[in-house]
């Protein structure tokens, strides 16, 4: 019975130093990395490997996208951004009904 005990807290011992090495290591390693870290981080995240792109919402079907792909379209001095050109006609058949009855 002697022999099962001290096997049984050896394992123990093992357990609780093993878990303090791991949580050592740990507290340390993040300790370094605080310290590396020189400038705060962003509020807003920027992807760094390219240029912040700017997203419009199509007026017709509410979709998001990039400036860059998007269909544009100047009514008068506003600027409108589609995500098709089936969104554009729809909008452009739509002012046209609306100026007509006017």
């Amino acid at each position: 019975m002697t022999f099962i005990v001290r096997i049984l807290r050896y394992l123990f011992w093992v357990v609780i130093v093993s878990w303090s090495f791991r949580l050592l290591r740990r507290l340390v390693s993040n300790m370094a990395t605080e310290g590396a870290r020189a400038e705060p981080e962003p509020d807003v995240f920027v992807p760094q490997d390219s240029g912040a792109r700017k997203l419009v919402r199509d007026p017709v079907c509410g979709m998001h996208m990039a400036e860059t792909i998007a269909i544009p379209l100047r009514n008068g001095n506003e600027l409108l951004h589609f995500c098709s050109a089936e969104c554009r006609e729809k909008y452009v058949q739509g002012t046209q009904k609306l100026t007509a009855s006017a």
